[in-house]
């Protein structure tokens, strides 16, 4: 059975920082591209920021230099280092795997992060 479970969100005042983590069990986490996401409401989730197996990152524009992502291949865990927060990264915070061969992939429960002004 397949589990992503994210931890790590809440409530932080603009400027603050927050540290995601998702704990993968299930999957060959190395063979694994990890991504987070977030979902604002009534919109669709969009890429936050993913890396590969191999450590190459990829960042969505309005969270460069403020956000670092990073994963642990000997604890299965993927984390999301959010600086410099504003009100606009409000959003509920998804982990994804993707299997570099075959694209199966999987979505875990979220964590709601809210930044206030």
């Amino acid at each position: 059975q397949v589990q992503l479970v994210e931890s790590g969100g809440g409530l932080v005042q603009a400027g603050g920082s927050l540290r995601l983590s998702c704990a993968a069990s299930g999957i060959i986490f190395k063979f694994n591209t990890m991504g987070w996401y977030r979902q604002f409401p009534g919109r669709q989730r969009e890429l936050v920021a993913s890396i590969t197996p191999g450590g190459s990152t990829n960042y969505e524009d309005s969270v460069k230099g403020r956000f670092i992502i990073s994963r642990d291949n000997d604890k299965n865990t993927v984390y999301l280092q959010m600086n410099s927060l504003k009100p606009e990264d409000t959003a509920v915070y998804y982990c994804k795997s993707t299997r570099i061969i075959g694209r199966l992939s999987y979505w875990g429960q979220g964590t709601q992060v809210t930044v206030s002004s």
